[in-house]
């Protein structure tokens, strides 16, 4: 009997460890945020962590979230990726398209999930938003004639501009297909596109002073990081130059601009919260299709049209989401 029961101890004891060891809690899952813009431009991660609590994750609980941020300076980015995949991470949720090509170029087997990029097949980040491919998935923040409506609301707010400045930044990979689009509908409109562009903060000046010399009469400001970030100097020089504007952010009308039109941006944020979900889950990027904008949104600042000496229409007043005073 004693040797029976010191064997059947033994035998207890040694079973301990490996009962521990399946007792012992998961990692917990580890997301990286890498971003295009500023940290102090946060509402985008703000609505992805919403979108995780409605889906039951609570951070520092179940979920833990890494975040990098270029603050419009795109040279970073590589840089930036290569930290969140050495940590390493489980997944990359990326805010804006160099964000997205940045994480793209570091990695080829974590997860990546685009929060926002214009054009994801046309940019080559996926084969097709039906069927990616690889591991990258995520949302789209054009829909096939989101710039041509810009311009065409940008036309009915000033139906006498004819000369139209764009200004973009040539290094942003989605520039050169959302200029494509506007050249595509400015012909139907009447109205011939001129071209600026702005790499770095200081072109900002010169873009604008150059618009001047070639006395355009209005202007589209693309969506962009690095312009987002400066969007003051932007929103300002416009006013200098009383050049009627169109933005891609409302951020933009709230610092004074005329007015926005474009992606419901936050409700991209709280619908990437479920691809991360499916894919911790399991699920592969490659059988997740990329999910076009559904929300649209036009804010117009009724106070900087009264400046600039415009009539709003009330076409344009039935169709605005906000009209701020």
């Amino acid at each position: 009997m004693r040797q029976r029961t010191f064997l059947t101890l033994l035998s207890g004891a040694a079973a301990w460890p490996l009962l521990a060891h399946a007792q012992q809690a998961k990692p917990i899952p580890r997301i990286g945020f890498l971003s295009s813009y500023s940290a102090e431009r946060a509402k985008n991660l703000v609505a992805f962590q919403q979108g995780l609590r409605e889906l039951g994750y609570v951070e520092g609980k179940n979920i833990l979230i890494e975040s990098r941020y270029a603050a419009g300076d795109f040279a970073r980015l590589p840089d930036l990726a290569g930290e969140l995949v050495h940590l390493p991470v489980d997944v990359i949720l990326t805010e804006g398209a160099p964000a997205a090509q940045a994480a793209q170029q570091r990695t080829t087997t974590i997860p990546i999930v685009i929060g926002n990029a214009g054009d994801p097949a046309g940019m080559g980040l996926v084969a097709s938003l039906a069927r990616p491919g690889g591991n990258i998935t995520g949302l789209s923040q054009m829909s096939p004639e989101l710039m041509g409506k810009r311009l065409e609301l940008l036309k009915e707010m000033v139906p006498s501009a004819s000369r139209v400045a764009v200004l973009f930044n040539p290094v942003n990979p989605a520039s050169p297909l959302q200029l494509k689009e506007l050249q595509a509908t400015a012909p139907t409109l009447g109205v011939t596109l001129l071209p600026f562009e702005a790499q770095v903060a200081h072109d900002i000046d010169r873009a604008f002073t150059a618009m001047h010399q070639e006395r355009v009469e209005a202007l589209i400001v693309m969506g962009d990081a690095m312009l987002g970030t400066h969007q003051s100097r932007v929103v300002e020089l416009a006013a200098q130059a009383r050049l009627p504007a169109t933005y891609n952010l409302r951020a933009f009308v709230d610092a004074g601009g005329l007015m926005s039109y474009g992606t419901h941006f936050e409700d991209l944020y709280r619908r990437a919260a479920t691809y991360v979900d499916k894919i911790l889950k399991g699920t592969k990027p490659a059988d997740l299709p990329v999910e076009q904008p559904t929300k649209f949104a036009l804010i117009i600042n009724l106070k900087t049209a009264k400046t600039l000496g415009l009539t709003i229409p009330s076409t344009l007043l039935f169709q605005a989401n906000e009209v701020i005073q």
